[in-house]
């Protein structure tokens, strides 16, 4: 994986993990309420809050936000090794 272009494998980090993320919503969301459900429904978010560019002729507010859920690190993970092979 190290002759890889760094964007692609940045690319590949991103996808797996929105798609290991929605699935671990999915999942959580079928689930009966109990321990299981917690644990595919707890999530770890960090990002930079609004911030805002006020000039005179207009003003430009923007933010940043990510979750992982446990499935979405999975996601991760499987991306990564299917990207290993590509």
């Amino acid at each position: 994986m190290a002759k890889k272009p760094i964007g692609q494998i940045v690319l590949v980090i991103i996808l797996g993990a929105m798609v290991g993320t929605l699935l671990g919503e999915l999942i959580g969301l079928l689930l009966p309420g109990g321990v299981v459900r917690e644990f595919f429904l707890r999530t770890a978010s960090f990002g930079l809050g609004p911030g805002t560019l006020d000039v005179k002729l207009f003003s430009l507010t923007a933010g940043f936000t990510i979750r992982f859920n446990i499935v979405g690190l999975l996601g991760i993970g499987v991306a990564l090794y299917l990207f290993r092979w590509y």
